[in-house]
Order: structure tokens, then C-alpha cells, then sequence
């Protein structure tokens, strides 16, 4: 079942590795090019920031898109506009527009990223979604890394770099657009709010918001850290790559392992994990530089999972016509995060609280870890609570095949009620 699905799926997962290629390459791509025109740290700052504004409004209209054009004209339409986007930022190379650009292209890549999850999501079932998800995010992080790679032979001074993005972009439409895979049908997508999503699943909004927070913080004040206790240039990329290779060869494992037990173990497992490790980093000096390039790939591997068992467990209390809006949420309430962790750790350092980044970084997913097994005792697994007596089932093409049989069967069981009734009146006038 599981290889028939990936099969399905297939060109699907071509076109988002090269989009991980593409993000993987643009954020670094950008601070450098910005550091060479001399934009200054707090403008450069701003200008990374609306990447994240841009990723929150776009996880809001991505939902509308589907439902008005479907999932392959929204994801060319979005992927054009994020390679001109990129291309604007060539050509014009300014800081205000380089904001504006930045928070388009935001809005592109969050979009795609609602498309393809929320496509997943429908293709999965409750057995198989954690693993498609974990491929998925293996795809991603690949992606990461081949990013950085060829960023190494471009420079980012010239406007080749820009293109190769450009083209990625551009590669990434044909295995979509070509293929013969069947797109899920969109006319039955229901709109989730977050409010609905914190009642049904509060853990799966708590883990998205908290997580977020903890990958910005990471991604973007994890290198002035490194460089804070003395790592060099070259060790500070070494240092990036161990936490990204860690959550890759992570994902598959931990996937499979929230497929066969209860999801929520499965992320107090790796929010425990990822404590401890981040507690550890804290005490670790440059002098100790292999140790820290273990200790943070084994924080990639605890951490950087979290996202997709948080995300597969929220879908695993929802029908599928709500998973696409469910999806839109997410990535909202993720965005969020996002917008906030980066920010606050970077003021809080400002203030000379550098030293404890590792310590905030391991206090928070210590809160998903408490979280979690909190809601182990409020609530049953997925499958036990949707085989419960008392469970209230969203309307599903299973329902309404059922109601339907139930519907056409009912005149034979009246007219066998009557014909009962019948031979009952005749053997009592016999009697009588």
C-alpha cells in the first residue's frame, strides 16, 4: 500500500526537492549578498523577517487557491511568482525592495509547502501518514544541503546565483505539470479555523507554534552563537549541516515508529531527547568541536521531526475534507512561531543573554514533552478514540455510502416488517 502511494506521489516529491534545493540556497544566498552591499545588520535583519510575514499570509489565502483552481494551477502560479521574486531581487538590488520581495516570496514558497503537505495528507490514512510525511521532510532537508552545496560554486556578488534559483523554480513545474498523477478533488475542503483546531487537537497547535519558534531560533541566531564561542567560518557551516543531516536521517525511523505506537510517545520521545542534548550544547566550548558537531546532530534528530508527528497527529483526529484548511492553519500558527522566536532571542541576547540560547532552546522543548504526555491522560490514541461509542464522526464519502445503503435497504425491511405483520393477523384470526 505504503510504495503504491509514494508511486502516486512521485512526481509530486520531484518538484518539492528541488523547491528544498531552492530554499535551501535563498536565505543564505541573500544574507551574503546583503552583507556584500553592505546593507547592515539590523536592515539585513528586517529583510529576512518578511520572509516570514509573507510565509504566514500565504498559508492563509494557499486554502483558497485549492478550493477556486485546484492543487497544480496554484502550485505553477506560485511557483512563478516566487522565481520573479528572485529575480526582482537581481535586477534591483535594494532594501526596500528586497523586503517587499523577500515577503512575495514568502507567501510563494508557504503556499506551495500548503499544497504539497495538504496533498500528502489526502493521498495518506492514519497508517501510512507519518512515513509520507517523514519522506517528505528527508526530501526537504536533502534539498537543504544540495542548497548550500551549489551556493558554494556560484557567487553570490553576481547575478548567476539569482538565475540558478530562477531555474530551479522553473524545473520544479515540470515533473508536476507533465505527470499523470490525479490531483485529490478540493469541492468538499472545509475551512478549519485555529480556534477548532484548539479544541480538537491542542497538542498538534502547541507543538507547530513552539517548534517553529525553536527551527528560526535555531536557523537564524544558531550561527551568531557558534561564532560567540569561537567557532570559525568553516566550522559554523559544519555546525548548520550536522543539525540538518541529523533531523535527515531522523525522519524515516521516527515516522515509522509513530505509524505502529501512539504518535504522542513518539513526541515526548524526541521533545525529551532534544532537552537533554540542548542542555549539553549549553556546557560546550569551540575547544570541543567534534563533541558539539555530534551533540547538534543528534539535536536535529530529536528536533527536527517534531513538525511532522505533530502535523500527522493533528490530521489523525480529522476528516480529509478538512485536512487542506487544517494544513493552511498549521503552517500559520507555525508561522507564527516563526516570526516570534527568532526576534525574541535575538533581543534577549542583546542584552547579554547569549550564553543561555541552548538553555531557552531546551526549555521550550521540554514544554512540548510536559505538553504531550499531559494529553496522553485527557485523551485516547486516534484509532481507539474513532472506534469509541462516543465518538461524533465529521460527514465522509464513507458515511455517505453508508446512509445510502442503510436508505435503500430500509423499503425491503418495512416490507418484511409488514409481511410479518401480515401473517400475524392471519394466525390470530385462525386462532380465533
Amino acid at each position: 500500500m505504503l510504495k503504491q502511494q509514494l508511486r502516486g506521489i512521485s512526481s509530486l516529491l520531484t518538484s518539492i526537492s528541488l523547491i528544498g534545493v531552492v530554499v535551501g540556497m535563498t536565505s543564505t544566498l541573500l544574507s551574503l549578498r546583503a552583507t556584500i552591499e553592505d546593507f547592515g545588520t539590523l536592515v539585513t535583519g528586517f529583510i529576512m523577517s518578511a520572509y516570514f510575514i509573507g510565509y504566514l499570509f500565504g498559508s492563509t489565502r494557499a486554502p483558497k487557491d485549492i478550493r477556486r483552481v485546484g492543487y497544480i494551477r496554484s502550485f505553477g502560479g506560485l511557483a512563478a511568482l516566487a522565481a520573479f521574486s528572485i529575480l526582482m531581487q537581481a535586477i534591483w538590488v535594494d532594501p526596500v525592495v528586497w523586503f517587499v520581495m523577500r515577503f512575495i516570496t514568502g507567501f510563494a514558497i508557504s503556499g506551495i509547502f500548503v499544497i504539497v503537505e495538504s496533498w500528502l495528507n489526502t493521498m495518506a490514512d492514519n497508517k501510512s501518514r507519518g512515513t509520507l510525511l517523514s519522506v517528505y521532510l528527508v526530501i526537504i532537508y536533502s534539498g537543504l544541503i544540495a542548497g548550500q552545496l551549489i551556493l558554494g560554486v556560484a557567487d553570490p556578488a553576481g547575478f548567476v546565483a539569482f538565475a540558478i534559483v530562477a531555474l530551479l523554480i522553473n524545473l520544479a513545474l515540470i515533473p508536476i505539470l507533465v505527470s499523470v498523477t490525479v490531483e485529490p478533488t478540493t469541492h468538499e475542503n472545509k475551512k478549519v479555523p485555529v480556534s477548532l483546531l484548539l479544541k480538537t487537537v491542542p497538542l498538534g497547535v502547541v507543538n507547530a507554534f513552539v517548534m517553529q519558534a525553536c527551527y528560526a531560533m535555531f536557523y537564524g541566531i544558531g550561527p551568531m552563537y557558534a561564532s560567540y564561542i569561537g567557532l570559525s567560518v568553516f566550522q559554523i557551516t559544519i555546525f548548520m549541516a550536522a543539525f540538518i543531516f541529523g533531523g535527515l536521517i531522523s525522519q524515516a525511523p521516527f515516522g515509522l515508529l509513530s505509524d505502529r505506537i501512539d504518535r504522542r510517545f513518539v513526541i515526548a520521545i524526541c521533545a525529551a531527547g532534544g532537552t537533554g542534548v540542548a542542555v549539553l550544547l549549553s556546557q560546550l566550548g569551540a575547544s570541543n568541536a567534534i563533541l558539539i558537531y555530534l551533540a547538534v546532530g543528534l539535536l536535529g534528530a530529536f528536533i527536527l521531526p517534531l513538525y511532522s508527528l505533530g502535523m500527522a497527529h493533528t490530521n489523525d483526529y480529522l476528516e480529509k475534507d478538512q485536512m487542506v484548511g487544517a494544513t493552511g492553519a498549521i503552517i500559520k500558527i507555525g508561522g507564527a512561531g516563526s516570526i516570534i522566536g527568532a526576534p525574541a532571542v535575538a533581543a534577549l541576547m542583546q542584552f547579554g543573554a547569549i550564553n543561555f540560547f541552548f538553555l531557552l532552546l531546551a526549555s521550550l522543548t521540554a514544554l512540548v514533552c510536559l505538553y504531550t504526555l499531559y494529553r496522553v491522560t485527557r485523551r485516547a490514541k486516534a484509532e481507539d478514540q474513532l472506534h469509541s461509542n462516543f465518538a461524533i464522526l465529521a460527514p465522509s464519502q464513507t458515511s455517505d455510502e453508508l446512509l445510502t445503503s442503510m436508505a435503500e435497504e430500509a423499503p425491503e425491511s418495512l416490507e418484511e416488517e409488514e409481511e410479518d405483520e401480515d401473517s400475524e393477523i392471519e394466525s390470530n384470526a385462525i386462532l380465533r
